[in-house]
């Protein structure tokens, strides 16, 4: 048996990993939707470290957008090829993140300033998706140092814009006819604290923006414009109450169980305290259960808003950003299930279970040209919070179930 000796370099290498991972989070890669300048800075850094560990071949698909510096999101891909060349196992991770937020929040450490503490690695981007990408390359690593060549394939995919729906990253990708149906894919951007759950199923997704116009006058003076800031509150409030009284079905295979519809960004609207704001932005993100139609929640958003509209005499408008319905699930018996099982049964002596989750992944993309994909890794789901962290034991084990299943 050659996984002890695997699991053994895997341990040795601890430092090095917690090193990557800390170079990686220096590197900001947020999208230009955000204010970003893209991930081609921390692309550059991956490929440092791709080229010092030796794989078979590397690969860069990137795709042209002019709103970044570099005018290119890049996506790389890195092969350690098996005994079986054409049977391949893919591990797809995200390079880019997304923004910190409120800076004061983050108490351990400022977000692109990485530091451990009580074995974990804090900054913006551990855990999404960097604790991933690092588990990926040191399980390739390891079987390089060993001298030990796969059962099949590895090949990892490191992409783009997968914060913002995947345009630029996986969708791009796609398009070059790289995946196979009878590939073993695995999305490492979901998972539980001790690494027991599957998931297989995602939610609907609907990004929705608010825009109300009204007319903006001396603070002084209400009474003489119309504020666009009231009318706004009262419309997405009253929206949040819709949906939710309207779309209360409960699931218990997703976790949440429930669809959730949060109201979340909010534009800037006026430069001074005494200005009635005449224009008003509100956003929504919801994941929606597959009972329900994502077009049906949509009419009812816009007939809420004309009511607004009636009622108030503002101008409300919906624009749509993002909308995905629900792929059919990934076959609860099907060979990346049964596999990565195995693996987990194996390395962490856990009982597996298969599931749904309310955020969206690439492993979205592959269930809807039919290609069996799932969502797995060890996490404490600390993702898009302040004081974000990635476990380095963690790292560590997912490296070991990568290896495992690559090995077996």
């Amino acid at each position: 048996m050659q996984h002890p000796k695997i699991f053994s370099e895997i341990e040795r290498q601890k430092n090095e990993m917690t090193q990557a991972l800390m170079e990686l989070i220096r590197i900001p890669a947020i999208a230009p939707e955000n204010g970003g300048e893209g991930e081609s800075r921390k692309a550059e850094k991956l490929m440092q470290i791709l080229e010092a560990v030796g794989f078979d071949k590397i690969e860069r698909f990137d795709k042209e957008d002019d709103r970044v510096p570099s005018e290119k999101r890049p996506n790389v891909i890195a092969y350690c090829y098996g005994e079986n060349k054409a049977e391949k196992l893919w591990i797809i991770t995200h390079l880019d993140v997304v923004p910190p937020g409120e800076e004061s929040l983050w108490t351990i450490t400022k977000p692109f300033e990485p530091t451990i503490k009580e074995g974990r690695v804090y900054g913006r981007g551990s855990e999404d998706n960097g604790q991933s990408m690092v588990a990926s390359i040191f399980a390739v690593k390891t079987l390089k140092n060993l001298g030990i060549k796969p059962k099949r394939t590895v090949a990892l995919a490191f992409v783009a814009d997968e914060e913002q729906g995947s345009t630029y990253g996986i969708q791009h990708l796609m398009k070059r006819v790289l995946f196979k149906k009878d590939d073993l894919i695995i999305v490492p951007d979901g998972g539980n604290e001790n690494g027991s759950f599957i998931e297989i199923a995602e939610k609907s997704a609907l990004w929705f923006r608010i825009r109300t116009v009204g007319k903006q006058t001396h603070a002084s003076r209400p009474h003489q414009g119309l504020n666009a800031h009231r009318v706004g509150m009262e419309c997405a409030l009253a929206l949040d109450r819709m949906l939710h009284e309207r779309y209360p079905l409960k699931d218990e295979y997703f976790d949440p169980p429930e669809s959730t519809f949060e109201p979340t960004k909010k534009d800037k609207n006026v430069d001074a305290v005494n200005i009635v704001p005449g224009e008003d932005v509100t956003y929504f993100d919801c994941r929606v259960l597959p009972n329900y139609n994502i077009e049906e929640i949509l009419n009812d958003v816009h007939e809420l808003a004309k009511e607004f509209e009636k009622k108030t005499g503002a101008k409300i408008k919906i624009e749509v950003l993002q909308k995905s319905v629900a792929p059919k699930p990934t076959g609860a018996n099907s060979k990346m299930v049964v596999v990565l099982k195995e693996a987990i049964k194996k390395v962490s002596g856990l009982e597996p279970k298969v599931g749904g989750i309310g955020g969206g992944t690439c492993a979205a993309f592959f269930r809807k040209i039919d290609v069996p994909a799932v969502v797995w890794s060890t996490i404490d789901e600390t993702a898009h919070q302040p004081n974000e962290y990635a476990k380095i034991e963690n790292i560590a084990n997912d490296a070991k179930i990568f290896a495992y299943i690559a090995t077996t």
